[in-house]
């Protein structure tokens, strides 16, 4: 059953998402911010995390959940290191998310050599 409702929950985001790109004139870019502040706003509010208890990596995995975890570091930070925490909270709440997605990244182009389209 978890899996039924991440799978909902998530494919509800991308069609939400996927709704928002058809219908308006916003680029992707900013579409992508919308949803990280998003996701920060709800998880300040103290919505996203009840939100995502329930739905499991369907809402832990678009960019509202990084939203959330950006929120959730910024907050520890403050909380440890002060204003500096500011800073270095987010980033250290979602270092393991971003650095992996540097490594896949870069080992899915060295395994399929991509090409600048023509």
């Amino acid at each position: 059953m978890n899996y039924l409702i991440a799978f909902l929950v998530g494919g509800g985001i991308c069609a939400l998402v996927q709704i928002l790109m058809d219908k308006t004139k916003l680029m992707p870019g900013r579409i992508m911010v919308l949803l990280v502040v998003t996701g920060a706003i709800l998880g300040s509010l103290g919505l996203y995390e009840p939100f995502s208890q329930w739905a499991g990596a369907g809402a832990t995995v678009p960019l509202l959940g990084f939203g959330n975890t950006l929120w959730k570091g910024v907050k520890e930070g403050i909380a440890q290191a002060g204003w500096l925490g500011l800073f270095q909270g987010g980033l250290t709440a979602s270092s393991v998310g971003i650095a992996a997605a540097l490594i896949f990244g870069y080992l899915a182009s060295v395994i399929f050599s991509p090409k600048m389209k023509d």
